[in-house]
């Protein structure tokens, strides 16, 4: 049972702190709709996820009444449609037609996304698979909804280089597709390394293979109220700073658990995992930036910053497991530029560089987010940022991802206004040498001696 205070101190935190829980999100197997021919396919599809789908929102609505915490999305994620297509895609062109009904399902049922549009290719690719890759830029422009993504490594399998390279061209291709809305379709993909497959958080959100047919995964975010609790710890040392940030992080999971607990008793469907994952928003105060200035920093940047989101994301993973037995996903800290004005600010004083960033991602819970480059960038030196990144992952046995936005038109100096969650972001500048014979090498980076665990 909860007892006044810890209600008043929850309202508190919704009220000034900008709690909220991120996302109710539905993961939806599609393994009993495949089929050879692609319009049965995409009938099973629209059936199945909008019978499963449909009092989604209602659930979340009505959730919010009742406890008065806001729930800001309500998504879907689907079994990797690199396998559900397999049979029935023999073009990109049967791909983007799974992609158009899996928009229409979502607008269907009144989601905000909907993801799973997705492969798994660490080792290699089947010719389905890398047909759904070929498809990405189409399926971007032509669907709203639809998010996106691809596993190119793990620390088992090693980093798949000739996904790499072929995600490069992806990523400009639809950049280029999407330029008429500054490119936004990159902001709707993103490739990984260790993919989880109990995430919540779009773009990269699956339902995987391993999990039963329908099930409920949370995500719960608070960067506002880490920060004030961060405050309050002024002058104190690291020791009692964790555990104040720990302890903190444990009353955010539980308003999770709640809600998770009910939403999986109103819809008759399996509670999964809490993903407590401090994702900030372009509101001023709630920003992870902000809580790593707290710790001492001047900007996000400084030397000190990776040090500090270590601390963070550690503290926020210890509150969490302590507070609900299913933690899974992404959970930890989240360092998107373009949806973080603390970052943002960051980035136009100069105190934040690409370079920083990837640095970052070795302690984060993801990895390069959101970031703007200029559109000039080619294919093979996007494919390097992304083998970096795929690398920190593979060697340090976490998840690492990359969503990066070659804005065309654009240079540095200049900025891109996404909207919404998105926010808006500087055109950051890139490297200027070549990697361009390295990626050409193909084939695969092998695992790291420390994967042979079996």
């Amino acid at each position: 049972m909860i007892n006044l205070f810890e209600v008043n101190e929850t309202n508190k935190m919704i009220q000034q702190e900008n709690l909220d829980v991120r996302t109710i999100t539905i993961g939806i197997s599609l393994i009993d709709c495949i089929d050879a021919n692609i319009d049965v396919l995409c009938r099973n599809i629209y059936k199945k996820i909008t019978s499963v789908a449909a009092d989604l929102v209602k659930t979340g609505e009505d959730i919010e009444k009742k406890y008065g915490i806001p729930i800001v999305n309500k998504r879907i994620s689907v079994t990797p449609i690199g396998l559900i297509g397999a049979a029935a895609c023999q073009t990109t062109d049967d791909f983007v037609k799974i992609a158009k009904t899996l928009d229409q399902c979502a607008r269907q049922v009144g989601v905000n996304f909907i993801g799973g549009y997705s492969a798994i290719v660490s080792k290699g690719m089947t010719k389905a698979e890398k047909l759904l890759i070929q498809s990405i830029p189409q399926a971007m422009k032509e669907t709203e909804l639809v998010c996106s993504s691809v596993n190119v490594g793990s620390t088992k399998t090693g980093i798949n280089m000739d996904a790499v390279k072929l995600i490069g061209e992806i990523i400009k291709e639809t950049a280029s597709l999407t330029k008429e809305q500054d490119s936004i379709g990159c902001a709707k993909f993103v490739v990984f390394c260790n993919a989880p497959d109990d995430n919540p958080f779009m773009a990269g959100a699956f339902h995987g293979v391993s999990e039963t047919d329908a099930i409920i995964n949370v995500g719960v975010s608070g960067p506002g109220v880490v920060r004030k609790a961060i405050q309050s710890a002024k002058g104190k040392d690291f020791g009692e700073l964790c555990e104040i940030v720990k302890k903190t992080a444990f009353k955010i999971t539980r308003v999770g658990q709640l809600v998770a607990r009910e939403a999986s008793a109103s819809l008759n469907i399996p509670f999964g995992i809490i993903d407590l994952s401090l994702a900030p928003t372009p509101a001023i105060g709630d920003s992870i930036a902000d809580c790593l200035t707290e710790m001492g920093l001047e900007r996000v940047g400084a030397p000190g910053t990776t040090a500090a989101l270590a601390i963070l994301n550690d503290q926020v993973k210890k509150g969490g497991v302590m507070a609900s037995s299913y933690v899974g996903g992404l959970s930890g800290a989240f360092i998107p530029v373009s949806e973080d004005q603390g970052m943002i600010d960051a980035v136009e004083a100069g105190a934040l560089t690409l370079e920083k960033l990837e640095a970052m991602t070795c302690v984060c819970s993801v990895g390069l987010d959101m970031i703007a480059i200029p559109g000039k960038t080619s294919a093979k030196t996007i494919a390097g940022i992304i083998a970096d990144e795929m690398a920190i992952g593979m060697i340090n046995q976490k998840t690492t991802a990359v969503r990066i936005i070659p804005v065309i038109g654009k240079d540095v100096g200049e900025k891109v206004e996404f909207g919404g969650l998105l926010g808006y972001a500087p055109i950051m500048p890139v490297n200027p040498f070549s990697c361009d014979e390295f990626i050409d090498r193909g084939g695969r980076i092998p695992a790291p001696i420390h994967s042979f665990k079996n």
